[in-house]
């Protein structure tokens, strides 16, 4: 047994000394597929943003892409249940200091609303009218319509779940532009990808190495395309298994380890929050939410009911006699007119808000808060999905080119 050993031993080192090259390429070239395999990997997860190929199985579309109606409502449903609620957001908004910060811009929309609505619903007698006349009518709706302005916010603010769907307004968003998906997870996980490659150079060397240990001994023409198969899927899934695991913080051999995801708790947090509050639940996309969104009709109910409220209060006991004069159901109609117009100032009038909202909703600084206060199960909830989904075929990809690469191993290894 010993001198078999023995004749093993000097038959190795005689096909190393005879072709050492292609020896010491072994770990390097396996260190090149595991650096291979992770990149692709991580192309995959964002490219390309449409399926490319013949559906529904010969061709690929980004994994993050492909889920983005998963991912999205995921990741709002922790955001609503554990980070922050439309309702609390709202509620930071002084429904004085919004007609406040709108008044200018309201003030000549309520003129031009004004000198439509009554040449429209009574041509005749607004042409009657002298310009003193006028102005004075004028100048009586736009000191009402600051009033009006905090009125309905303050009945939007009481009324937000039915008027505004946030989950709706977040995955319409990311839908639109699966651009910005992909790029909130390219930033919230840039120092993960890196460590992805790198460790696929890692992973594969050291493979590598027990690889050409293996062949001195033993060639056979499945051993080359076995390992790269073995790199490509060992490599992937340490690497994807590194980001998340351990939860906690464990000591192993002395030195500290977690998952790095959440190591990065507070750093990514703060990306987290940030490109969410600057690109997703932003004020101009809240407010379009509302004015264009599943519950538009609640919100055009609410500012009709106020609407129509004033203008009654300002008919007075005049009243009957004005409905009299140009018809109950013209005088109706002349409300809802005026709400209409009103409604569709909105969009440019709210823009003068979106300062103001900004800082005093505080979205960006709620959210950092309180994820890096989430526990670590919590917080990979957030995250994971991006990975977790089909995780399994980049792993098999990974796999396929380590085996692919093999095999061309194994050519110039016999030939």
């Amino acid at each position: 047994m010993l001198q078999g050993l023995q004749t093993a031993l000097l038959t190795a080192q005689a096909n190393f000394l005879a072709q050492w090259w292609l020896y010491l390429s072994m770990p390097l070239i396996a260190a090149v597929i595991g650096y291979v395999t992770k990149i692709a990997a991580v192309r995959m997860m964002f490219q390309p943003l449409e399926f490319i190929g013949i559906k529904p199985w010969l061709g690929w579309q980004g994994v993050i892409p492909r889920k983005a109606e998963k991912m999205a409502s995921i990741a709002v449903d922790v955001i609503t249940k554990r980070l922050i609620t439309v309702e609390e957001i709202f509620h930071r908004l002084d429904p004085k200091e919004i007609a406040n910060q709108i008044e200018k811009p309201m003030l000549n929309a309520v003129e031009q609303i004004t000198r439509e609505v009554l040449s429209q619903h009574q041509p005749g007698l607004w042409e009657l009218l002298p310009n003193f006349a006028r102005e004075r009518l004028i100048r009586r709706v736009q000191a009402e319509a600051p009033q009006v302005v905090a009125q309905v916010m303050a009945d939007l603010r009481s009324n937000i779940g039915q008027v505004f769907d946030l989950k709706h307004m977040v995955i319409g968003a990311l839908l639109r532009d699966k651009r910005l998906l992909n790029r909130v997870f390219a930033e919230v996980g840039r120092k993960e990808f890196k460590f992805f490659g790198r460790s696929g150079l890692v992973f594969g060397f050291i493979i590598g190495l027990v690889q050409m240990i293996v062949w001195l001994f033993y060639q056979s023409p499945w051993i080359l395309p076995a390992f790269g198969l073995f790199i490509g899927f060992a490599s992937d899934w340490l690497a994807l298994q590194m980001l998340f695991h351990p939860k906690q913080p464990k000591k192993i051999l002395g030195l500290t380890y977690q998952g790095l995801f959440l190591k990065r708790q507070q750093e990514v947090s703060s990306d987290y929050a940030r490109l969410v509050a600057d690109q997703v639940i932003t004020p101009a996309n809240i407010w379009q939410a509302i004015l264009q969104g599943p519950g538009s009709d609640k919100l055009f109910a609410l500012v009709q009911k106020q609407v129509e409220q004033t203008v009654d209060e300002q008919a007075g006991i005049a009243r009957p006699l004005v409905a009299f004069a140009i018809g109950s159901r013209q005088y109706q109609q002349m409300k809802k007119t005026v709400t209409e117009k009103l409604v569709q100032t909105l969009p440019t009038t709210l823009r003068h808000v979106d300062h103001y909202a900004e800082g005093a909703m505080d979205i960006r600084n709620t959210l950092m808060e309180r994820m890096q206060k989430l526990s670590p199960e919590e917080f990979e909830g957030m995250l994971r999905p991006a990975f977790k989904e089909d995780e399994w075929s980049l792993i098999v990809v990974g796999a396929v080119l380590g085996f692919i690469v093999g095999e061309l191993q194994t050519f110039m290894m016999l030939h």
